[in-house]
C-alpha cells in the first residue's frame, strides 16, 4: 500500500527516510510538486511530501542572505526580497507555463534542485553559484549540513554545487541558505530588427564584449516574436534581437545610447523601458513563447554561441522547428511535433559536434522513460556519477531513476 510522507521538521524526515531504508521502499521527494514532469518519471510508490517544510528561517538584508525551509513558495520570497530592493539573481526560470500549470507555484528547494537558471545566468553565474549551504537527510538516513551564512564561513568540499542540479536524488534538503543581490533600479531593452540568425549572433557577440555590462541577450525568430506580449515586440513585423541594460538610472540611459551606437550597422534600432523590458524577459525566461501547442516536445541546447545558427540550420533540415535564442545565442530552446523515442539521437548527433549538450524538457512520460532526458554521460564521468549517488544514497530511496535509469 502507498504511504505520503508529509513531515514538518528535520526529525520527521529522517524518521521517513529511516523507513525506506528498513522496507527497501523507495521514495518520491517533492516539494509542492510543480516540476514533476522534468527528469525521468518517477520509479516509487511511496512519497515524501515536504511541503510542510515551508517559511523564511531568516532574512537579512544588509548581508544580502536569505535562509528558507525547501517548500517556501518561490513567488513569496521574491515579494519579500522587492520589498528591500532586491533579488534572486540568477533569474530562476518558472516552468508552470511550459506544463500547462499556474504560474508562481514553484519552491525555492525545487529551483535549486532542477538549478533551471534564466537569462541573467551569462552575467550572474547559475543557482548553484548563489547557494551559500543546505541542511539535508542523506539516502543513509542521516542528517548533514554544509556551508553557512557567507561566502568566507563555506569551507571544505562544496556540496552546494553538487546537491544544486541533483534533482532530489542525493538528499532531502531541509533548509537553504542562499546570498541575494540588490535589484535593479531601472531596465532597458535595446532591439534590433529584422536579423536573420547569422547576423543576431554576431550582433549579440558584439554587445556581449563591449564595455556596457549586458545582462541578457536574446534572439526571437519572426515566428516567435509575434507571440509576445509586449506590442512593440509582438507587431515588429520580423526577428527581434534584444540586449538587456540594468542598473542605476543614469548609467542605464548612458550605456543605452552608446551601445545604439556602437550597433548602428546592424539596422533598425528600437528600445524598451522598464516595465516591457521585464514583461518581456519574463517571457524568455520562462520559454513562454513554445508552450503552446503543449503536445509538442520541448529540449534546451546548450552550445557554444558561434555554433547555434548552424545546430539550428541542420535541425530544421526536414523538421519542423520552432526555436529562439539566449544567453546570447549559447541556449537554444527547440520545439519539435511529437515524435517516436529515437528522435532524440538526431537531436543529439546535430548538437554533439559543437560539443554542446541537449536536455529533453518536455515530452509525455513514456518518452521520458525511453530514452535519456538528460545528455549521457561519457562512462568515466558515469561511473563517477554512480559512486557519488552510492555515497550518499545506497539503497536507491530517494527519487530512483529521475536523472538516469537504475539511479
Amino acid at each position: 500500500m502507498a504511504s505520503i510522507f508529509k513531515p514538518t521538521d528535520e526529525a520527521q524526515v529522517l524518521d521517513a527516510v529511516a523507513w525506506a531504508i528498513s522496507a527497501e521502499a523507495p521514495l518520491e521527494v517533492l516539494g509542492r510538486a510543480s516540476k514533476r514532469g522534468l527528469g525521468r518519471p518517477f520509479q516509487a510508490d511511496h512519497t515524501l511530501d515536504l511541503s510542510g517544510l515551508s517559511g523564511i528561517n531568516f532574512y537579512e538584508p544588509e548581508e544580502l542572505v536569505l535562509s528558507a525551509k525547501p517548500a517556501t513558495p518561490r513567488a513569496e520570497i521574491e515579494v519579500v526580497l522587492a520589498e528591500r530592493g532586491q533579488m534572486l539573481a540568477f533569474e530562476p526560470i518558472d516552468t508552470g507555463p511550459l506544463f500547462g500549470l499556474p504560474a508562481d507555484q514553484g519552491s525555492i528547494g525545487g529551483t535549486f534542485a532542477c538549478n533551471l537558471s534564466g537569462p541573467r545566468r551569462i552575467k550572474m553565474g547559475a543557482a548553484r553559484d548563489h547557494l551559500l549551504g543546505f541542511n539535508a537527510v542523506s539516502g543513509r538516513g542521516e542528517a548533514f549540513k554544509s556551508g553557512g551564512r557567507v561566502v568566507k564561513n563555506v569551507t571544505g568540499y562544496d556540496l552546494s554545487k553538487l546537491m544544486t542540479g541533483s534533482f532530489g536524488t542525493l538528499a532531502a534538503v531541509t533548509e537553504l541558505t542562499f546570498k541575494v543581490l540588490p535589484a535593479p533600479e531601472k531596465t532597458y531593452t535595446v532591439l534590433l530588427l529584422g536579423l536573420d540568425d547569422g547576423a543576431a549572433t554576431r550582433a549579440m557577440a558584439a554587445a556581449m564584449n563591449s564595455v556596457h555590462e549586458v545582462a541578457g541577450a536574446a534572439h526571437l525568430p519572426a515566428g516567435i516574436s509575434g507571440r509576445s506580449s509586449v506590442p512593440y515586440v509582438a507587431n515588429a513585423g520580423g526577428a527581434i534581437t534584444a540586449l538587456r541594460l540594468e542598473g542605476f538610472g543614469p548609467s542605464v540611459e548612458q550605456r543605452c545610447r552608446e551601445l545604439k551606437d556602437e550597433l548602428a550597422g546592424f539596422g533598425a534600432i528600437e528600445e524598451l523601458h522598464s516595465r516591457n523590458s521585464v514583461k518581456f524577459w519574463a517571457e524568455v525566461r520562462d520559454a513562454v513563447y513554445l508552450a503552446e501547442p503543449a503536445d509538442r516536445l520541448i529540449w534546451r541546447l546548450s552550445v557554444p554561441p558561434s555554433a547555434g545558427q548552424g545546430v539550428v540550420a541542420a535541425l530544421a533540415m526536414g523538421r519542423d522547428v520552432e526555436v529562439f535564442y539566449d544567453w546570447s545565442g549559447g541556449l537554444i530552446w527547440l520545439s519539435l511535433p511529437p515524435s517516436d523515442d529515437a528522435e532524440h539521437i538526431a537531436v543529439r548527433a546535430v548538437v554533439a559536434p559543437s560539443g554542446g549538450h541537449a536536455t529533453l524538457v518536455r515530452a509525455p512520460a513514456n518518452i521520458r522513460a525511453a530514452v535519456p532526458v538528460f545528455q549521457p554521460q561519457p562512462a568515466p564521468l558515469a561511473a563517477l556519477s554512480a559512486r557519488v549517488k552510492d555515497s550518499f544514497d545506497p539503497r536507491r530511496v530517494l527519487n530512483p531513476g529521475r536523472m538516469v535509469a537504475g539511479i
